[in-house]
């Protein structure tokens, strides 16, 4: 008889169903908007407010006094309702040139904040910074002075126990060099029989290719769930066999555990209809079919 569907198994279905197709959306958009709002906090922020101490600072002696803007324009009214209302702590014990100062800082990030597009300098200058940057350390010059105040800096007790790590992660992920992965490939590990889908990541050792006298490379051997993780082997070319899969395609069957895999490649399991258990097949080089079930006696 087949399964009689129910409502609560239909729900579960397509509510599964669902959260495949859009969790993985929603997750990357939520992960993006953290990682703008951080930047936005830590890096855009501090900058618009350097940039608005430098305008307070250098607008005055540029422009006209009768042509400043609403916003620098201070009155003595102002700093008054500003003392009675103790606005800035210890305001108090300040002199009327600092109240003044604090109130037009305040008066200008309010003006600032109601332009979304103003919010936006603090990034434009970073971004624009970290460009002329890498193309002041790109050179042979900024190379050797950079390196000089890394290795300092690497002295430092805790920094130089993590800033190596770091590093190795932002170069994997924004480097000049491609992945170092480039062939996905099968190989018989951890002994013949088993075959293993591993990662070529380049030529060997130089000893170890002289010692078994043929070209040798050597094999990432990832473990799921964390494909981050394995063992790297070392084995003749003549003893691997390439796939015809992507390096992202055998990440994904890596961190599955091999549930997702490329329809090209996926080999149709064969069910039996009771148990839902894999038809076991016959031995290799018999030609007798499995026992079927005995007919039913007559009562």
């Amino acid at each position: 008889m087949p399964d009689q569907k129910t409502f609560m198994g239909d729900f579960r279905r397509f509510f599964g169903r669902g959260l495949g197709i859009l969790l993985p959306s929603v997750l990357t958009l939520w992960i993006l908007f953290q990682l703008l709002l951080f930047l936005n906090n830590n890096i855009g922020e501090p900058i618009n407010r350097g940039v608005r101490i430098a305008v307070i600072e250098i607008y005055p002696r540029l422009v006209a006094e009768e042509k400043l803007p609403g916003w620098f324009r201070v009155k003595d009214t102002e700093i008054a309702e500003a003392r009675a209302d103790r606005v800035f702590r210890g305001i108090k014990e300040m002199p009327d040139a600092r109240v003044r100062e604090l109130l037009r800082r305040a008066k200008f990030r309010d003006a600032w904040q109601s332009h979304w597009y103003l919010q936006a300098t603090g990034l434009i200058i970073a971004i624009v910074a970290i460009y002329f940057a890498g193309r002041l350390l790109g050179g042979y010059l900024g190379r050797r002075v950079y390196g000089r105040l890394e290795a300092l800096l690497a002295r430092v007790p805790g920094f130089k126990q993590v800033y190596p790590h770091v590093k190795q992660v932002v170069q994997m992920v924004l480097g000049d060099r491609p992945i170092a992965f480039n062939r996905v490939v099968m190989a018989q590990y951890p002994r013949k029989g088993i075959w293993t889908i591993g990662l070529v990541t380049g030529p060997s050792l130089k000893l170890i290719t002289e010692e078994m006298q043929a070209e040798v490379v050597t094999v990432f051997i990832p473990t799921s769930p964390t494909p981050f993780t394995g063992f790297a082997i070392n084995l003749p070319s003549s003893e691997l066999v390439d796939l015809p899969m992507s390096v992202e395609e055998a990440l994904r069957f890596f961190v599955t555990g091999g549930v997702l895999v490329p329809e090209r490649l996926a080999n149709e399991a064969i069910e039996s209809r009771g148990g839902g258990t894999f038809a076991q097949p016959a031995a290799p080089g018999s030609d007798s079919q499995p026992p079927s079930a005995p007919p039913p006696t007559e009562a």
